[in-house]
């Protein structure tokens, strides 16, 4: 087997969460190889994936740091004010607050975080091209397309075979394939989880009056239905529904989708033109039972996939990409063995209480919200409203959104790993 191929670590899926990870750990002095299914030029396309991602400020920061902030400034647009209200009915949204809402503002604690927004909305093509173009700038091998088949692990080192036949050596294999994780298999890791019975219709509309960088998200007993707001007077829909619904409205013709849309949107930013095509992505909870193994290590998606409601998800995966590079770089500094259960056991401890208290968090979450029994609907309205009158502890949830709170590993404090 040549140089060519060993490796420190090989990476397994080149989406958001994998290629972050990617570049993280070049930028600790890893020789890393990234192995996708699909040419990673492919997840730029405008087909590829609908959604936006609402990126706290501690993400932000870390993708600064990994030298993506001149090509997703731009494209990104500042959440100042984020709008939480509670319905029965279509169309609330544009209706007088009543007191079961929840009004977040920036300004609230800009003395804590430097006049940061409460987050920015950003495309994902656009941070899959900034991705994919600093992969191309970093030195990392890509192996696209390309698949893991299988993984054997030796006393000092993996063997990762592809599917083409051919094998790759490396000190630890990384998993971030999403859901389906090959590598999390090839471990023998088992995953709990269960289906909402949701899925979740993306669109980007264009408005005809300004949203004022504020993001509304509502609660209806099919499940929220949030307007996030992008740049140039455009906003990303996601819209949660029964998956019966769901597909109703994905075959729905212009028409009649436009008209559903309008009973939700109401018309308080006036009238909304869809831009571009639907997505339908179905819901589920999906933790995997370990985030490591011997020589492998899971992040994103492939370690836990949860709910949108709160628009954590990715978050949560850049987290993880984040405490997981910088545990390995300690390791190599001070000489020891990366992939070895001491070393990986440290990301373990980091990542497991946070990971287990969020997924936890949000699944309670949907699950009071999305129905409409008059006990939960009494509770969660007294809720909302106590939160909103008590300005310490909406500055605390404020915080926690923002991936302000906790040990903060050093990228998502602004401070790259070669630093």
């Amino acid at each position: 087997m040549s140089d060519r191929d060993r490796f420190d670590v090989v990476v397994s899926g080149g989406g958001m969460a994998g290629a972050a990870f990617a570049l993280a750990a070049v930028q600790a002095g890893l020789r890393v190889a990234v192995v996708d299914a699909a040419p990673l030029t492919d997840q730029v396309a405008p087909t590829f994936d609908g959604r936006a991602t609402a990126l706290s400020f501690s993400s932000f920061r870390m993708l600064e740091a990994l030298g993506l902030g001149e090509q997703l400034r731009p494209r990104a647009c500042r959440m100042d004010r984020i709008l939480v209200t509670d319905g029965r009915r279509p169309g609330a949204a544009s209706r007088p607050a009543s007191s079961a809402f929840l009004r977040f503002e920036a300004e609230e604690i800009a003395d804590r975080t430097g006049g940061e927004p409460l987050g920015w909305m950003v495309e994902n093509r656009w941070i899959r091209a900034a991705l994919v173009a600093a992969l191309g700038r970093s030195g990392v091998t890509i192996l696209a397309p390309a698949a893991v088949k299988d993984v054997t692990v030796g006393p000092g080192s993996a063997e990762v075979l592809l599917a083409d036949g051919r094998r790759l050596t490396t000190t630890l294999v990384v998993g971030a394939e999403g859901r389906g994780s090959a590598v999390r298999r090839a471990a023998g890791i088992d995953t709990l989880g269960w289906s909402y019975g949701q899925s979740g219709v993306v669109a980007t509309v264009r408005m005809e009056r300004d949203h004022g960088n504020v993001a509304h998200e509502h609660f209806l007993p099919g499940g929220p239905f949030a307007i996030l707001p992008l740049t140039d007077r455009r906003a990303s829909l996601v819209w949660t529904e029964t998956t019966r619904r769901a597909e109703a409205l994905r075959a729905a013709s212009d028409e009649a989708f436009h008209a559903h849309l309008m009973r939700r949107f109401g018309p308080f930013l006036g009238e909304a033109t869809v831009e571009g095509p639907r997505f339908v992505y179905p819901l589920s909870m999906e933790l995997a039972e370990r985030l490591c193994a011997p020589r492998v290590a899971l992040i994103g998606d492939a370690a836990h996939a949860v709910h949108p409601v709160a628009g954590q998800g990715f978050n949560m995966g850049l987290r993880g990409a984040a405490v997981l590079a910088e545990v390995l770089a300690e390791a190599v500094s001070v000489g020891e063995d990366m992939g070895s259960e001491l070393v990986l056991q440290r990301y373990v401890r980091w990542r497991r209480f946070d990971v287990a208290v969020l997924a936890a968090g949000f699944d309670g979450f949907v699950r009071l919200f999305s129905n409409d029994l008059p006990p939960l609907r009494l509770a969660r309205d007294l809720g909302m409203a106590a939160v909103n009158r008590i300005a310490p502890l909406r500055r605390a949830f404020m915080h926690e959104a923002g991936g302000a709170t906790g040990d903060l590993p050093k990228l998502m404090r602004g401070v790259p790993l070669a630093a």
